[in-house]
């Protein structure tokens, strides 16, 4: 039963707030209520037996509970205007997109990375909202204590509150100034999954394939940003090779190991092809790391890996980024290239 409801809450969590985010207009409205359908869940299920459609109850479950808080925040005076606001919010069953797309989960995107939270802010309530991560996970990739954690998450709430952030996708002429940061969380959500910083698994698809989706909503967005292009080929060629990291023993292989075989083509194609059309829109920071991993995925094996450009891709990318890692990560190139000497003195 708890595996159950662990593989429900993967699927479901972020449908669920995002859902009750757009109708309530409350983040801890939203989290709350959810929070306390997987509860029930928890309690009801074992002694009951598994719904027959056990998402669409956790979404009413938590649909109701939100409608009871409201409720209760309605007796009291100071509150009451809001909360039969928000009361007939929910009543409404067609409720106006608002923004370019209507997609909760990508509204729920841009709400959390409002350019007036601070960046750390805006990645820990993503990756708390939109990946569905413990305080913990989400502390220990802060290096940071569960308690700071926990504090930041309530100031971003209370800020995205107090100043009214809208909760929704932003106007066509605001995209661009938002896209950066939108872009960077999308990115990190998949990191996330690509390298879990907790929890047992070694690689979480699910979140993969949720960053990749919400890339594929912002490239709809934006077609012509080739940033976001560059993004969405990054996290494909990526997620083309997650078959091959894991060994029958569940032990991650080296890329150099992996059986090519057991790529998928087909996100690879797709992912060489975006990353092309990104570097012709500018050679920027994601356009040259989806270069960097197009020439990595299509080639044949091992031994026909084009250092030298992958090399020179680098060279490009430490001129926009000139990050420790980015750096190393030149030297090794340099060193399979032009010979081990080379990249220990670029090192």
């Amino acid at each position: 039963m708890r595996t159950e409801l662990e593989d429900l809450h993967r699927a479901e969590w972020t449908r669920i707030v995002a859902s009750l985010a757009r109708v309530f207009r409350s983040l801890d409205i939203a989290e709350e209520a959810t929070q306390e359908a997987f509860a029930a869940a928890l309690e009801r299920w074992p002694k009951e037996g598994t719904p027959e459609r056990p998402a669409a109850w956790l979404h009413t479950v938590a649909r109701n509970r939100a409608t009871d808080r409201v409720r209760r925040e309605s007796t009291r005076s100071p509150r009451q205007e809001a909360a039969q606001e928000l009361l007939r919010a929910r009543a409404s069953a067609d409720l106006p997109d608002t923004g370019a797309v209507a997609d909760d989960r990508l509204r729920l995107v841009f709400t959390c990375c409002h350019p007036a939270l601070a960046p750390d802010a805006r990645i820990a309530l993503t990756l708390r909202l939109v990946a569905g991560l413990s305080t913990s996970e989400i502390a220990r990739a802060f290096l940071v204590s569960d308690a700071t954690l926990a504090q930041r998450l309530v100031r971003a709430k209370r800020k995205i509150a107090t100043a009214q952030i809208p909760y929704r996708v932003p106007a066509s002429h605001e995209l661009t100034d938002r896209l950066e940061g939108v872009l960077r969380v999308i990115y990190l959500v998949f990191r996330e999954g690509y390298s879990p910083s907790g929890g047992e698994d070694i690689v979480r698809v699910d979140l993969c394939e949720e960053a990749i989706r919400l890339a594929r909503l912002v490239v709809e967005l934006l077609p012509d940003e080739g940033e976001a292009v560059g993004l969405l080929a990054l996290l494909l060629l990526h997620h083309s090779r997650h078959r091959a990291r894991l060994d029958e023993a569940g032990e991650l292989v080296l890329l150099a190991n992996q059986d090519r075989r057991t790529w998928d083509h087909d996100l690879i194609a797709e992912g060489a092809g975006l990353a092309v059309e990104s570097l012709r829109r500018g050679r920027r920071s994601m356009a040259l790391q989806a270069a960097i991993a197009a020439a990595h995925a299509t080639a044949d094996s091992p031994s026909s890996v084009p250092w030298a450009r992958i090399a020179g891709l680098y060279r490009e990318l430490a001129i926009l980024d000139p990050s420790p890692a980015v750096r190393l990560s030149g030297a090794v190139a340099r060193g399979e290239a032009e010979g081990p000497a080379a990249g220990l003195r670029e090192v």
